[in-house]
């Protein structure tokens, strides 16, 4: 069968059994049975958080916080901090699960909060997305904050970090943050989240992109 040529649809895809292979305290791994579009069932292994509340589509949050300050450029608000997956640090917008009974917006806060110590004000919220869906189920929601960067207690933020954590919070001027990541990346032995650097390449498009029609390469 050629590229071109598609499957016959005899069906529509669908779960027809998960069963356990392995657990933690964390995490799951379920292997997947299902059937695909042309009727063929077939197996995939699937990981999934133990964590996720009832009644709730996204397993945490992901939180773009902008820190605007009197006679300073507006910052985004960045962590650094080991990831054992990873094997090294990793460059990352501040984020966190969310917890029982609680709202996006109150845990973007709440993680906000702990992490960095700055107190801010949600002025946006993307619906339920997919993180890593060829591997995962994890789900995120991103939330906008604003942060009053005159108001006293943002002005030296105390950061509230649980036993064992580690962050370092690192503030980069929103419009050169593409810029500065890349610096961060030649300096130090260190991985960029790609929802932060997908909002690197936005925003060198927002910000530098010529005001003209564009002319395409013949």
């Amino acid at each position: 069968m050629s590229n071109s040529e598609e499957p016959k649809v005899t069906t529509a895809p669908h779960i027809v059994k998960e069963e356990l292979m392995a657990a933690g305290n964390w995490l799951k791994l379920e292997k997947t049975t299902y059937v695909d579009r042309a009727g063929s069932t077939r197996v995939w292994e699937t990981v999934k958080r133990t964590t996720r509340q009832p009644n709730t589509g996204a397993d945490g949050v992901g939180i773009i916080a902008l820190l605007k300050r009197t006679l300073h450029k507006d910052c985004v608000v960045m962590v650094k901090q080991f990831r054992p997956p990873m094997g090294c640090h990793t460059l990352e917008f501040p984020a966190g699960l969310i917890d029982e009974g609680e709202s996006a917006e109150a845990a973007a806060l709440r993680e906000l909060k702990e992490e960095t110590g700055y107190k801010g004000e949600v002025v946006g919220i993307t619906p339920v997305t997919c993180l890593d869906p060829g591997l995962s189920n994890c789900s995120t929601q991103m939330v906008m904050v604003n942060i009053n960067g005159d108001e006293g207690e943002n002005i030296n933020p105390m950061q509230q970090l649980g036993d064992g954590e580690f962050v370092e919070v690192i503030l980069l001027p929103l419009d050169e943050f593409q810029v500065k990541i890349d610096d961060l990346m030649k300096k130090d032995k260190i991985a960029v989240d790609a929802k932060v650097y997908i909002f690197a390449m936005g925003m060198v498009q927002a910000f530098f992109k010529p005001r003209e029609l564009p002319v395409l390469k013949q």
